[in-house]
């Protein structure tokens, strides 16, 4: 047997030895050496920690080596070709994914982040933290819950819980999600803390982390990933969690994950470990999964459900007489809730809409309750 011969195998025995004594084979994962707002020596620390803490991941540096961190591992360019390199590596395969601080996401990918919830010390996932998984919020809300429960799938969550963080819309889209459940679509439900329950979710379920994946819209999700990273910092450093999550998208092959140029080294390392995870998961064919599952149970038919038609209010009516009101229907979107009381109105049921504590509410007479109930249940309402 020829040395060559010899090398290859003691090579090839040496990366089963390692691989077994991981769990799995490591994944490469690129990383930006540059752009944080805390320099070059706190993006290579985090690397550092990945490697220390993390036995899934080999970190990949893109860009200038940083001063006492040659020993990483590096793919070399100047500064201003890092963004394009990161790119090129990504999609040629030199790396399986990458952590970067900004990337070129298409319309329809998004991010799907995870932050650590300090009620309980719980990991939540919230879909979605930054990108844009369509421009109808309805719909974008819709496909985050499915990218989040890929997400989740991807890191070994077989079974996720999931919630709707009460923002606008929120209804709806439980709505369209419980439609495609009863239609068969695998989807596991979680419950408010609060002791009226519900997976329409507060404030207080995103600090105990009550779900497994909260779903909310982009926005909200990143002002909450910056909130729960930096709350004990001040704001100026993100300081815990796993930062904006890897990216998603129907057909979206390639899983970049975010950082914040605020993100700091424990973040960072976090980072690289999520990503690597997913990608050993098979994240964009669990996402493609998931959305063939979707799609069997009327997932296009509820996007069309909730995409605002230009004529899409009630016509102008009056209110019947005023009555007392002493109680209240919930469950309908504040986007919706003036047509909702016009429809009772044309049915001479005397209401008004309002804001309670746990949202938008209608108040009318409490005799009329059941019958408004179906025939709000009858025009799409809850």
């Amino acid at each position: 047997m020829s040395d060559a011969v010899k090398k290859l195998i003691g090579e090839a025995l040496n990366e089963i030895i390692e691989s077994a004594k991981s769990g799995g084979p490591k994944v490469r994962v690129g990383l930006m050496a540059s752009g944080s707002e805390h320099g070059a020596e706190e993006i290579a620390k985090g690397a550092k920690l990945a490697l220390q803490n993390s036995n899934n991941v080999i970190p990949v540096l893109i860009g200038p080596k940083v001063k006492g961190y040659e020993y990483l591992e590096y793919i070399e360019c100047e500064e201003c070709e890092i963004p394009a390199k990161l790119e090129e590596c990504v999609k040629n395969g030199e790396v399986a994914g990458a952590v970067a601080m900004h990337f070129p996401f298409p319309l329809g990918v998004t991010t799907i982040g995870r932050v650590f919830t300090p009620g309980r010390g719980k990991a939540m996932i919230l879909a979605s933290t930054t990108g844009t998984s369509s421009t109808v919020r309805g719909e974008a809300m819709l496909r985050n819950a499915i990218y989040g429960i890929a997400v989740a799938k991807a890191l070994g969550i077989h079974n996720p819980t999931v919630g709707i963080l009460n923002v606008d819309t929120a209804q709806p889209v439980f709505r369209a999600l419980t439609h495609m459940k009863d239609k068969g679509y695998d989807i596991t439900f979680g419950s408010s803390v609060r002791s009226d329950g519900g997976s329409v979710l507060r404030g207080n379920d995103i600090l105990t982390g009550a779900v497994d994946v909260c779903v909310t819209d982009t926005l909200t999700g990143n002002v909450l990933v910056k909130m729960f990273s930096s709350f004990t910092t001040g704001g100026s450093y993100e300081a815990t969690g796993w930062g904006y999550g890897p990216s998603c998208g129907e057909g979206w092959q390639n899983v970049v994950s975010i950082v914040s140029r605020a993100s700091g080294a424990p973040v960072i390392a976090n980072a690289l470990s999520f990503t690597a995870s997913v990608i050993a998961g098979g994240l964009p064919e669990r996402v493609a999964e998931e959305l063939k599952a979707a799609r069997k149970a009327g997932l296009d038919e509820e996007i069309e459900a909730l995409t605002p038609k230009a004529a899409s209010a009630e016509e102008d009516v009056k209110a019947p007489p005023a009555e007392p009101t002493d109680d209240e229907l919930h469950g309908i979107d504040v986007l919706e809730i003036d047509n909702a009381v016009k429809v009772l109105w044309k049915e001479n049921i005397y209401a008004e809409s309002a804001m309670g504590c746990t949202g938008p509410v209608i108040k009318m007479p409490a005799r009329h309750i059941e019958k408004a109930k179906e025939i709000l249940k009858a025009k799409g309402y809850l």
